[in-house]
């Protein structure tokens, strides 16, 4: 049962990442896009900020839980553990995403934040570029992530 209810927090944490990033990727992204940039770039900082930091909870909750589980499994291999291939990708993926979220929260939202108190829009723009990229690679990488442990 603990399994279970680990398992479930897992997977609704990455729920909002990966949801979050498509709705902020394909829909609000470029819905914002016209408007002018005093009003586009206070916007998606606004959403961004809330955003990432509800990424931010995910990742606690996503490492916290995989590591709990992947130990109940050991745990209960009897010393015979062996972690599929497809825990590995996981494993892997998820902590290059984890390290690519961590330079857009602690680094380009920074930049975006000062663009934002400066009225510099044209940073601002610049800032959410990179952001847009960043969100671009870690939607790739998490879509990749749940295609293998499904597939494979």
């Amino acid at each position: 049962m603990l399994y279970n209810a680990l398992k479930l927090l897992h997977v609704l944490s990455i729920i909002v990442w990966v949801g979050g990033m498509v709705f902020a990727h394909f829909f609000l992204r470029p819905a914002a896009q016209g408007l002018a940039p005093e009003q586009r770039v206070p916007l998606m900082h606004a959403v961004l900020q809330r955003f990432l930091t509800a990424v931010a909870a995910s990742v606690v909750v996503v490492l916290t839980t995989g590591l709990a589980m992947i130990g109940m499994v050991s745990i209960g291999s009897g010393g015979a553990f062996s972690m599929p291939r497809d825990w590995h990708f996981m494993i892997g993926a998820g902590l290059l995403m984890m390290a690519l979220f961590g330079y857009l929260y602690f680094a380009v939202l920074s930049r975006l934040d000062a663009a934002v108190a400066a009225a510099d829009w044209a940073a601002g723009g610049a800032a959410l570029a990179r952001m847009r990229t960043g969100v671009g690679v870690n939607l790739a990488l998490g879509t990749a992530i749940v295609a293998v442990v499904l597939l494979w």
